[in-house]
């Protein structure tokens, strides 16, 4: 029975587990607003009649190289959709938020009351010389307790964009053609699913 019953709580476990690991999915091209079934996205404000600051985060399944290349997507996208034909990065930055997270994650540790304080599971193993007896309440609780060390990694990047007409200019700025950017990077986008 109580195998059962085991076996029912880890199928559970592994279950979640799937459907979380199922939902979970980098930033998509999409407006950053609030509330939107996965975070992040980009943003831009009108400095000038031919500038603009043009922002993208990603959430923790999005790499840096993603951000990055939406970033310069959308400061395509914007440069056509304003009729130029070129942008200039005037600015860019790349910002990283790396947390490193250590929980304690209890394997087996439940509490029927202090009559029962030994009623716990225990394990008799082979430890090279001999056969040694393990109690979760006499000596090391190494098989009671895991921790769970997990490090995130955020990227959000920022630029300032010049946009401009004609022929890009060539003294060695970082200036793109916006219609080759939007042909080049359009089929690496990800757009939203609905």
């Amino acid at each position: 029975m109580r195998n059962n019953v085991w076996s029912a709580g880890k199928m559970w476990t592994v279950m979640l587990t799937m459907l979380l690991v199922a939902c979970a999915s980098a930033t998509p091209y999409q407006p950053n607003l609030y509330g939107q079934k996965i975070s992040g996205g980009y943003s831009d404000k009108r400095l000038a009649e031919d500038r603009y600051r043009v922002d993208f985060a990603g959430n923790i399944f999005t790499s840096r190289d993603r951000v990055e290349g939406y970033l310069l997507y959308r400061a395509a996208e914007l440069t056509d959709q304003n009729g130029y034909d070129w942008f200039m990065l005037i600015d860019h930055r790349t910002d990283r938020d790396r947390r490193t997270y250590v929980d304690r994650s209890p394997r087996y540790d439940p509490w029927y009351g202090t009559g029962y304080l030994y009623w716990q599971p225990h394990w008799r193993y082979y430890r090279g010389s001999g056969w040694t007896t393990w109690h979760p309440h006499v000596g090391s609780r190494f098989w009671t307790y895991d921790v769970d060390v997990r490090t995130v990694e955020k990227f959000e990047a920022h630029a300032e964009i010049k946009m401009g007409k004609g022929p890009m200019p060539q003294d060695g700025q970082k200036a793109f053609n916006a219609r080759q950017v939007l042909a080049d990077l359009g089929p690496t986008i990800e757009w939203p699913k609905s």
